[in-house]
């Protein structure tokens, strides 16, 4: 049984931190749910469970073709980024997405989001990405790294289903997807045209930015519209999350893409 001071989980706990991660090419998923998502992605390298998860994730490990590593509860702690450990930690690869071999796929609805901070945004925006049928995530700019455990796990495994890429020089990013034949809409809360009138039956790339400093001038003034999302009440704004949900369904509504 391997502590915490074993090598192999010495080296599994580097990546928790963002440049072990991008060094090794590989990350962390915690839990049944997204160990058995990366697994069917065919992402898991190999897989550290104490006896009690062993016990009932049985079913789950039988089907895992990688090594199996008994570990003790406080090799499993340190291999956790979460108050309440689960005992069961799988070691996967990064899947290598290219923004180029996105666009060569014709996709007719993608979410541009720049400069998006918070872990538990950008792995809900990946979420309600992938339900609205959306064909990739770009997070552009100083973006967090979508393999944070907190993403992850906002994710619920939908980092699995839906290419991300990230892009850190964003406007170039843009310019790649309206060459592409996309018509790029980007979210703010002055925008010339209302949500409700705008023209989302064309192919679509969304940009949207951080709710507290909103999109820089250069990629919203490089947008084909921008675009306002009604609201009364004494509301603002809206997060990323929020502001995404309503214009990707909008969208996929348009589209055709929800059955």
């Amino acid at each position: 049984m391997l502590t915490e001071r074993s090598a192999r989980v010495a080296a599994a706990v580097k990546l928790h931190r963002h440049v072990g991660r991008r060094r090794a090419r590989q990350f962390l998923a915690e839990g049944p749910n997204l160990v058995e998502a990366a697994s069917a992605r065919g992402l898991v390298r190999e897989v550290f469970v104490t006896e009690l998860a062993a016990e009932r994730q049985a079913s789950l490990l039988a089907t895992l073709r990688c090594p199996v590593h008994p570990v003790t509860e406080r090799a499993a702690k340190a291999l956790s980024d979460t108050v309440t450990p689960t005992g069961l930690v799988a070691v996967c690869d990064m899947a290598e997405t290219r923004l180029q071999d996105v666009l060569a796929g014709s996709p007719r609805l993608i979410v541009v989001a720049v400069e998006i901070s918070e872990p538990g945004n950008a792995g809900t925006l990946i979420r309600i990405a992938d339900a609205m049928g959306a064909g990739a995530v770009i997070l552009g700019g100083h973006s967090v790294d979508p393999y944070n455990g907190k993403c992850l796990r906002a994710s619920t495994g939908s980092i699995f289903s839906i290419p991300v890429v990230t892009a850190p020089d964003a406007p170039a990013a843009v310019a790649a997807v309206r060459a592409a034949g996309l018509q790029v809409l980007a979210t703010t809360v002055d925008g010339e045209t209302r949500l409700d009138t705008a023209d989302l039956a064309a192919p679509t790339a969304w940009v949207l930015g951080p709710e507290a400093h909103g999109l820089a001038a250069e990629l919203a003034d490089a947008a084909d519209h921008r675009v306002r999302i009604p609201m009364s009440g004494g509301a603002e704004s809206l997060n990323v999350a929020a502001a995404a949900a309503i214009c990707l369904y909008q969208s996929a509504q348009a589209l055709g893409i929800l059955s």
